[in-house]
């Protein structure tokens, strides 16, 4: 990115924040839909120029608290701040502050890509002196051979860039993007990333919702896990890997190969002809595996170890403590 570009991402036209106050300041926030309690007393803060995760299983309550905090769902109790503005009394300023791109593709089909940028950017009071940024973003977001195309003619992924573009054109100091690369190309994942880290490296405050996560562990600095409504925990990203106290350890066995039944009870998956043994660190080596496979007389074609993902953690915490 050249000095240009870093300065046209790094200046704004929305109203500054409160001084020293964080980006989003959840407090207490709770919501009902009959039985169902979506959030449920939920606190979160999250610190200026941050690269924020927020994860969860389906029906965690994290399209709820998304909602919630731009204005389309009005908490039951809770305040919600953005930059030290309350989201209800000074909805405008903390509006303004906010950028979302949302997981649900919503357009108007008949306007053009060009146009549609140009009225989003008019609904926040931006005029002319947008439209150098308006440029760069279609050039950013390789919208350039389609910014006279309607938006009814578009790609998929072709639309889902016209909502992140939609989401920056104002230039909000928090960006949240909820499953942005849900269904979308590998080329448009890579040129999301690279323009949001550049965006968070100017100072952009960015908070993803995500299932893939091999994404939220390369980009997030902190990682809050929501479940049934409430916050579980909130970690630095390595803090949450270096609690997960396994080990996994991946054979290729030779066709028709038996795995000893001693380490049955270890097996986490089987993939073609391959197995991974969950092995926890205190209590089981690689050495007494390769004792018992040795001893059974195991063919093993390849082995090796790897360190645990965000994923394995995540399933842990969620869907493992569920079944628990």
């Amino acid at each position: 990115m050249d000095a240009r570009s870093q300065s046209s991402i790094a200046t704004g036209n929305v109203p500054g924040g409160v001084a020293d106050a964080p980006a989003l300041d959840i407090v207490a926030v709770s919501k009902r839909y009959g039985d169902v309690h979506a959030l449920d007393g939920l606190d979160l803060r999250i610190e200026c120029g941050e690269y924020f995760g927020l994860l969860g299983p389906n029906g965690a309550g994290k399209s709820t608290l998304i909602n919630s905090i731009s204005g389309l769902v009005r908490p039951d109790s809770g305040s919600i701040r953005v930059l030290g503005h309350d989201n209800r009394s000074e909805f405008r300023v903390a509006r303004r502050l906010l950028g979302v791109v949302p997981q649900e593709l919503v357009f108007d089909p008949f306007f053009k890509v060009e146009d549609v940028l140009r009225i989003q950017a008019g609904y926040y009071g931006c005029g002319p002196e947008a439209q150098p940024w308006i440029e760069e973003l279609i050039q950013r977001l390789d919208l350039g051979f389609k910014r006279r195309a309607s938006m009814r003619t578009l790609s998929g992924g072709q639309k889902r860039r016209v909502m992140i573009a939609q989401a920056l054109v104002h230039r909000p100091q928090v960006v949240i993007l909820d499953e942005p690369t849900a269904g979308v190309d590998v080329e448009l994942r890579r040129t999301l990333w690279k323009f949001t880290r550049e965006l968070n490296a100017a100072g952009t405050t960015i908070v993803l919702t995500t299932h893939y996560l091999d994404e939220a562990q390369a980009l997030c600095h902190r990682i809050a896990i929501v479940d049934h409504g409430k916050l579980k925990l909130v970690e630095t990203t390595e803090a949450l890997l270096a609690r997960n106290p396994w080990r996994f350890l991946q054979l290729k066995l030779a066709a028709g190969t038996v795995l000893p039944a001693v380490l049955e009870p270890l097996v986490a998956s089987r993939t073609n002809g391959s197995v991974e043994l969950k092995l926890h660190r205190d209590e089981h080596s690689i050495g007494e595996v390769m004792a018992a496979l040795k001893a059974a007389d195991v063919d093993i074609l390849d082995m090796h170890t790897r360190e645990p993902r965000l994923e394995d953690v995540f399933i842990d915490l969620t869907y493992g403590a569920r079944n628990g």
